[in-house]
């Protein structure tokens, strides 16, 4: 484990105010992309980063050092959101009064817009398949890592991130995002 992550991991069992607040502070960004893709609510992605937080605080003496620190946080903050996720599922959904309005240009929209439908198709992806998805893509993580950060085997990870890329093609060509791909002819 590196130095100054193992300092800061002392100074919070400690109950170092300073040291969670640096703690925070150095993966908040990583914990909140997270919670944010898979949520896609900025005011639930930073409920449920905090209460991440909370939780690994709280958690910081079972976690074991010989295991890298960030899957651990971001296997914490996953679950989170996928529990979130689950008690959203079970409300109605509110109606929107206004689908859109946008005062920027059109070449501005163009790629929020697609962002916006990417961020869309993700969240009509199975929550694992995002998860891990998100892991990999977002978070640069191992397959390896994923599966020690998700409780599960190597081969579940490879399938899930394939099945969500699969998944995501297939919802952006749904909805006219991305053109059918076509079949390449090769040539002898």
């Amino acid at each position: 484990m590196e130095h100054d992550l193992c300092r800061l991991v002392r100074g919070c069992l400690a109950g170092e105010q300073d040291a969670a607040v640096q703690l925070v502070e150095r993966f908040r960004a990583q914990v909140f992309g997270l919670c944010y893709r898979m949520l896609g609510h900025r005011q639930d992605a930073e409920d449920v980063t905090q209460e991440s937080f909370v939780r690994a605080l709280r958690s910081l003496k079972s976690w074991d050092q010989e295991r890298e620190f960030l899957p651990w946080l971001l296997a914490i903050a996953g679950n989170r959101c996928r529990t979130l996720l689950s008690t959203r599922s079970r409300r109605p959904r509110p109606t929107a009064l206004v689908d859109h309005l946008s005062d920027r240009s059109h070449q501005q929209a163009g790629g929020e817009n697609l962002a916006e439908e990417v961020q869309l198709a993700l969240a009509r992806i199975r929550e694992e398949y995002r998860q891990a998805f998100l892991l990999f893509h977002q978070h640069q993580m191992s397959y390896a890592e994923i599966g020690a950060a998700m409780a599960c085997p190597l081969g579940t990870v490879k399938t899930w991130v394939h099945r969500a890329r699969r998944e995501l093609i297939e919802q952006l060509s749904q909805r006219g995002v991305l053109q059918e791909p076509r079949h390449a002819v090769r040539t002898v």
